[in-house]
């Protein structure tokens, strides 16, 4: 389902906030939409922009990924991993959304972008999703913060070595790209996966969902042909200070310099709907997170049976993971610790638990840990490992991998022991009706 049926079910469900009082973009709107996570806010009436709503938080719980999908939660990464693994190329759309108003000129100051905090550079938008095309591998799809810096411009933050970067230093001149805000969930989450280089992102969000695309008007990049928004433009070989800006562990960013996209072409829906993302928001760490699942489900479904993953907010849906897995040897643990790391890069301490232990649930991995885990017998560490740049604790050196110490916590019962006991007493069920109240 596109952004706005997604939208119009979750309201049915009771998910929807609905705020028609005004409210401003420069910081109260931000403030707002935090106070109200995880549930969805839509601001009807945004002063200074007349015809624009503005939706917060559509991606902050994994129940939306479920209802957007049709997937039981459970299954969530089985279907992202069966779709990482097996794209499908989109159809091209009849009729575009999408197009169905073309801007007469260009002025970014006329679109309700937000000032989230007083510490950062500018107004920023955090929910775009950015498409370029390699020379070499093809189309692109990512996410890249990116500063308004007047009505035709902004300075974007890409990092090296990654997608957009490579594709910049294999073209002479201008990189084409094209902007889309306000995309279904499965496009967000194809743009967060990290299929292998050649593999169109697109193709994973259809092969997640249905997604129709179109042309450009003023480049051959393909978008969804429903989202909300879509600003065609160029990535310039100018570059403009951009930071600081609060990342996925509610840490400001530094100060770099950094390209300057020029914007070409504003089309949008009518009655267009922006969506802001709150930056170290629930909607951004599970975004960053959930789509790291599948590749370590695949990774240690390599070496054992893995029943499911997840990546948790307290590690700000990056650092953290617990791992489930239904054991085959007297190993299995240290190996599913080994090739979750290898799954995620980026991940700093995991936990691995039985199939009995609710990996959503905090206080059963804790108890799993009281209970099964020693750590003269069951702890992993690994010294001057290479690891996130998010980490503030890490090693950072300019130029270089960030490097950190990483923790593995085999929280399954011992091979060969008695499993009774290690298994929780179960109490009977009963009708409280029948004991309390009249």
């Amino acid at each position: 389902m596109d952004f706005r049926a997604f939208l119009e079910q979750a309201a049915h469900n009771g998910d929807v906030v609905t705020i028609n009082k005004p409210v401003d973009v420069t910081y109260e709107m931000a403030n707002v939409a935090h106070a109200l996570e995880p549930k969805i806010a839509l601001f009807n009436h945004i002063p200074g922009y007349p015809g624009w709503r503005v939706c917060a938080n559509p991606c902050a719980d994994r129940r939306y990924f479920s209802m957007a999908l049709d997937v039981p939660m459970a299954q969530l990464v089985h279907h992202l991993a069966q779709a990482n693994d097996h794209p499908q190329k989109p159809p091209l759309a009849a009729y575009a959304p999408c197009q169905e108003v073309v801007q007469e000129g260009v002025d970014l100051d006329s679109l309700p972008i937000l000032l989230h905090l007083s510490q950062d550079a500018g107004y920023y938008i955090a929910s775009a999703v950015v498409i370029t095309r390699d020379p070499e591998l093809g189309p692109n799809m990512c996410y890249h913060r990116l500063l308004r810096l007047d009505k035709t411009h902004f300075a974007a933050r890409i990092v090296e070595r990654r997608g957009t970067h490579t594709a910049m230093s294999k073209t002479s001149g201008d990189l084409p790209v094209a902007i889309c805000i306000g995309v279904s969930l499965p496009v967000h989450l194809a743009a967060s996966m990290s299929p292998p280089p050649g593999v169109d992102e697109m193709a994973v969000a259809h092969a997640l969902a249905p997604t129709p695309v179109v042309e450009c008007l003023t480049n051959d990049l393909y978008v969804p042909a429903d989202a909300e928004i879509v600003l065609e433009g160029r990535i310039t070989a100018v570059r403009h200070r951009e930071g600081p800006f609060m990342d996925l562990t509610e840490t400001m960013d530094i100060e770099r310099e950094q390209p300057v996209i020029e914007i070409d072409l504003v089309t949008h829906r009518r009655d267009p709907i922006f969506h802001a993302l709150l930056p170290g928001g629930l909607e951004h760490k599970t975004l960053m997170g959930m789509p790291k699942e599948p590749t370590i489900f695949a990774e240690v479904n390599k070496v054992t049976r893995c029943t499911g993953v997840a990546i948790t907010p307290g590690g700000a849906s990056w650092l953290h993971a617990v791992v489930q897995i239904e054991k085959q040897g007297p190993d299995d643990g240290r190996l599913a610790i080994a090739a979750a790391f290898k799954g995620h890069g980026s991940l700093k301490h995991v936990w691995v638990v039985d199939t009995d232990v609710d990996l959503y649930d905090p206080l059963a991995v804790e108890w799993a840990l009281a209970t099964r885990f020693q750590a003269d017998r069951d702890l992993v560490l690994l010294e001057k490992q290479p690891g996130s740049s998010l980490d503030p604790s890490g090693l950072h050196v300019p130029g270089q991998k960030s490097l950190t110490a990483k923790l593995g916590f085999d929280c399954t019962i011992p091979w060969g022991a008695d499993r009774s006991k290690f298994t929780k007493g179960q109490y009977g069920q009963v009708n409280l009706a029948a004991y309390v109240g009249e």
